[in-house]
Formats: C-alpha cells, sequence, structure tokens
C-alpha cells in the first residue's frame, strides 16, 4: 500500500451495523473528495489504512472499503449483491457456462431515487453487461451526486430510506458482501434473534468457508495488517455471530488487534416483552463472549441503558435528532467511530491498534466507554482554551455506551481525540502584557492546552493519550440534516444561519475504562437474574443450555470486578 500504511480490516456484522457502516464509508468518501482541496489539511489521516486499491476486468483503477459485510435475506433493496463496480471471476466463470440453466426470478426492489441517481451519476451498463465507471478526480472518492435538473445535491429522506443500502455512498468490492440467507430480514417468521443462532451460522461449513475465503483475500494482499475494526450488532442474533468471527480471528490471526464495537439501537421496545427479554439475552451473552476474544470491546448505543429497566435515549445540546430512526442514530455513532478510531489510522505517528487496546485494557478491563461532543461547541472568536474552560469540571463528553451519567465516576485510562479545530484557534490570542486568565490560556500550543486541560479538569493521574487534528469530521449529504444554528463549518452561532447546510465539524472524543462498568455490567448481571430462562424455551432451543446462562452471570460479574474504584 501506497505511503506503507498498516492496514486495517473492517467486518460489519448485522443490520443496524450496515447503518453505522453506511454513514462511516460516506464520510470517508467525503474527506477523500476534499483531498485536493486547498483549504483541507493535507495527510493526516492516511485513508490506505481503510482502502484498497484494484482494477476492473478492463483496466479501470478502483479505490474500495477493505470490508466484509454480513446481513440477513432481503436487507439490500435493490443493490446486487456482488455489487455494480467490476464483476468477480468467479461469476464470469458462471456466466461461461453453455449446461442447461433453470431460472428462478424474484420480484425486484424499486430502486431507490438516491441510489438510481447514484449509479447514472458514475457510469452506465452496457449492453455487454460489463460497468464501465467514469473516472473519479484523484483516482479516489467520489463526484458529488446531483441531478441533470439541479445542481444541489440529492439528499435521500427519511421516509425513502428502509435499509442501509438505500443512503449507501460508495462502490464496493464484489467480495465485500456476504448474504446469509436462511434467515430473513423482514417479517415476523426466519428471523435471526437469538445468540445461538447467530453462533451456528459460522459453524456451517458454508458460511465459515465462506468467511475464511474473504479473510484470505484481503488479508494476503495486506503488507502490513495492524488488526480487524468489528461493528457488531448486539441485540440480536448477530452478538452470536460476531462471538465466532472474533474466536476465529483470535485464532487464525494472533496477534493482530481485535478492536469490536457492539451496536445497540435505540429506544427500547417497550411492552415487547420477548423482544426485550432476547435483546438482554443477547448483549450480555454477546458483551462475555465478545470481550474473551477481541483485544478491546466498546458498546456504542444512544439508548440509557444496557438492561431491561428503560431510559430515555441520550441528548446532544446541538444536534436535533429522532431516536426511533436508525439513519439518525447511526450517523451520531458513525461520526463518534470516526473520531476515536483516528489514532490508528494516521499517517504519522499513529497509535497500533495493539498500543491503543493494551493502553486502555490493562488488568483484564478489556470493556471500555465511549463518549463524544458532537459537535464541539466552538463559537467564532472563541480560542480553544475559551471553549474548555466553558464545558467547566463536568465530564464533557455525551455517554455513547449506554452506561448512565459518568459523572462520580472514576476514570482509569482514556484515549481523547480532538478534531477540526482551526490552528489560529487552538491557543490565546491575548494582547501582549495582558494577563492570562487561566493556565490553559498561557500555553503556546494546541497540544498544551489539551493535554492541561486533561490533566487539570479532568481526573487528574489518569493514563492519558490525546491527540488534537486539524481534519474535521465530514457531514455533507447524504448525512441528515441534524445541525442548526451552525456555520457550514460546524461553528456553534447564537442565532439561525439561513441557508447553509453544514459541511463538517469539530468533535471531541474520548474512549474510557471507567468505574461506571462496574455498576452497568453488575445491573446487568442482576437483571438476568430476575429472568426465568425456562419462560422463553425459544431462546434456548437455539443453541443456549441453562448450564450457560449460569456460566454467563459469573462471567458477568467477574468482569464487573475488574472496574471497582479503588482497583
Amino acid at each position: 500500500m501506497a505511503g506503507g500504511a498498516r492496514e486495517v480490516l473492517t467486518l460489519q456484522l448485522g443490520h443496524f451495523a450496515g447503518f453505522v457502516g453506511t454513514h462511516w464509508w460516506n464520510q470517508q468518501d467525503a474527506a477523500l473528495g476534499r483531498a485536493t482541496d486547498a483549504k483541507e489539511p493535507p495527510g493526516e489521516l492516511c485513508p490506505d489504512v481503510l482502502y484498497r486499491t484494484g482494477r476492473t476486468l478492463h483496466g479501470q483503477e478502483t479505490y474500495t472499503p477493505r470490508l466484509i459485510l454480513m446481513d440477513l435475506k432481503g436487507s439490500l433493496s435493490s443493490l446486487k449483491e456482488e455489487g455494480g463496480l467490476y464483476r468477480d471471476k468467479q461469476l464470469d466463470a458462471a456466466i461461461a457456462w453453455q449446461g442447461k440453466l433453470t431460472t428462478h426470478k424474484e420480484e425486484l426492489y424499486p430502486n431507490n431515487p438516491y441510489l438510481q441517481d447514484f449509479l447514472s451519476a458514475e457510469g452506465v451498463l452496457s449492453s455487454d453487461g460489463v460497468w464501465r465507471v467514469k473516472s473519479i478526480p484523484n483516482d479516489k472518492g467520489l463526484p458529488p451526486l446531483t441531478t441533470s435538473a439541479t445542481p444541489k445535491p440529492l439528499i435521500p429522506t427519511e421516509g425513502s430510506i428502509r435499509v442501509w443500502s438505500d443512503f449507501l455512498r460508495v462502490h464496493l468490492h464484489p467480495r465485500s458482501i456476504c448474504m446469509i440467507q436462511k434467515y430473513n430480514h423482514d417479517g415476523e417468521a426466519g428471523r435471526l434473534e437469538a445468540f445461538g443462532q447467530g453462533e451456528s451460522v459460522l459453524k456451517e461449513p458454508k458460511y465459515q468457508e465462506e468467511l475464511e475465503d474473504r479473510l484470505h483475500f484481503y488479508v494476503e494482499e495486506c503488507d502490513y495488517l495492524q488488526g480487524f475494526q468489528i461493528l457488531c450488532d448486539l441485540h440480536d442474533g448477530f452478538s452470536g455471530v460476531g462471538a465466532k468471527a472474533t474466536e476465529m480471528l483470535q485464532d487464525e490471526y494472533s496477534g493482530r488487534g481485535i478492536i469490536t464495537w457492539g451496536l445497540l439501537p435505540g429506544p427500547y421496545h417497550r411492552g415487547e416483552a420477548q423482544r426485550n427479554i432476547y435483546r438482554l439475552l443477547n448483549t450480555a451473552f454477546g458483551l462475555v463472549h465478545l470481550t474473551a476474544h477481541s483485544s478491546l470491546v466498546c458498546p456504542l448505543s444512544l439508548d440509557g441503558s444496557l438492561g431491561l429497566r428503560p431510559e430515555p435515549p441520550v441528548n446532544f445540546p446541538y444536534l436535533h435528532y429522532d431516536a426511533t430512526l436508525p439513519f439518525h442514530c447511526s450517523a451520531i455513532l458513525a461520526t463518534a467511530l470516526d473520531t476515536f478510531t483516528a489514532p490508528y489510522r494516521l499517517c504519522s505517528s499513529p497509535v497500533s491498534m495493539v498500543q491503543l487496546a493494551g493502553m486502555l485494557s490493562f488488568c483484564g478491563k478489556k470493556v471500555v466507554t465511549a463518549g463524544a461532543t458532537i459537535p464541539f461547541p466552538l463559537a467564532p472568536g472563541q480560542s480553544l482554551p475559551d471553549s474548555l474552560l466553558q464545558l467547566g469540571g463536568a465530564t464533557p463528553w455525551t455517554p455513547l455506551s449506554a452506561c448512565g451519567d459518568p459523572s462520580g465516576t472514576r476514570c482509569f485510562a482514556q484515549s481523547v481525540v480532538l478534531r477540526g479545530i482551526d490552528r489560529a484557534c487552538h491557543t490565546s490570542q491575548l494582547t501582549p502584557g495582558t494577563p492570562p486568565p487561566s493556565s490553559l490560556h498561557a500555553c503556546t500550543t494546541g497540544e498544551e492546552v489539551l493535554a492541561q486541560y486533561l490533566q487539570q479538569q479532568q481526573q487528574p493521574k489518569v493514563m492519558s493519550s490525546s491527540h488534537l487534528l486539524l481534519t474535521p469530521c465530514r457531514v455533507v449529504p447524504p448525512y441528515p440534516q441534524l445541525f442548526s444554528s451552525h456555520s457550514p463549518q460546524g461553528l456553534v452561532l447564537d442565532g439561525s444561519l439561513k441557508g447553509a447546510a453544514v459541511e463538517s465539524i469539530p468533535v471531541f472524543g474520548a474512549l474510557c475504562s471507567s468505574s461506571s462498568l462496574h455498576r452497568t455490567l453488575e445491573a446487568l448481571a442482576g437483571d438476568l437474574t430476575k429472568v426465568d430462562v425456562r419462560r422463553w424455551a425459544s431462546f434456548m432451543d437455539a443453541g443456549v443450555e441453562h448450564d450457560d446462562v449460569a456460566e454467563l452471570l459469573q462471567e458477568l460479574r467477574s468482569l464487573a470486578q475488574c472496574y471497582q474504584d479503588g482497583d
């Protein structure tokens, strides 16, 4: 790979993971499109960590995510499983077959208008069935989506989005999409709803071999694979798929980093007892098994609780979102992920996945919490010291791990990233001779400002890793319009800004090994003890034994003990 990138392979497991992953890749694509813009800081984040280069059978250079995603039958809508960029050689071999053919046709999904415009903007499907791709500027990224009638970007509406592929902005490699045909995405029958079902999927030779083949394809072309980042649904049977996938990765790629993001959509489904109990059991089994085989595990959700007690979704002071829409929730989580993962995607002085996990997971603390300020509240004319002092002594981040209010808890170690602040705002621009109003205003670099803030305003003597990046987070369409009173660069304004779409935002994010996990995991174990698993025979029939639940409770409580304050 160019520049000696330390490659990362991404796995997306589940439908909500598909929503988060789609926003994530759309944001990466938007960042690629800015690579030639003189206003953008060059070279902070290395796209080759996440992307691979290739060529179509007709010599067209491609740049596609290094990605394997798994989802259920019916989740792709009008997107083809093999993608539309170029054909896999295996597919061409199948087409070359001259024997007798039997055709089975399913009713086609109507093209989403947004996806249809995306395809027409990128090329045409010729009469010989080959996708002719138009030139890509800078050979990376895609041009803005427009229709012939208007120069404005075509933005999908919430009502038009049924599945994640309805707003996918990026072409995928033919080996990216792996469909689990034995379970259905839609309807009440044939659902992948229990942990044991998910485990059994990757015990079947068909799916196990298919995943292994795809892993080998991507891994063998890497010069230096630093590890795997896994986006995995926790609330349904994909928690079991993730457990088996991480076990496979740990066995086959020992020494590589495995960072797992356990995803939970919100809010809770009140009054739906079976769905809530299954969610609880899947989350508990998933957390324990993923922790056993991962370098680091971080649950991510806008819900307020992992347990049975419904809590209101978290609030962002500068965002207006609908917690019932996966399109909204996944956009926020993807934005946070784009910030958390920056340390191991840097061009210079990167922290490897193994190093990041090692710093945060000492003494058995392999589960971490996440929090983010989206967007970071910088007003026009303010400096970074001004903004940080306005946050006060309270934890500046909105919690994103369904672990409740972090106030009064202890942080053992943290990785902090602040991005998107212009260099001119990093330090205080005081008139010579003016006494600095605080020690932060006396700092001479932005890095010093951030380090002092974490040391003084947050808990002292915490092992901290901090990064200050100029590169903002891109939030161009199809990112939902969640912002009000913001400039195009995401600055927080006093009044409304009419007619200006937000293009990028500063984000403040942190991963933390926190004592709040003690009460969260203990509460999760407490909820499990109240569940009579004999009443939920369908969950147990999926491959979980009664003794497995007893063992799960013991492991949850052992994990919780790692986070007791004072240890």
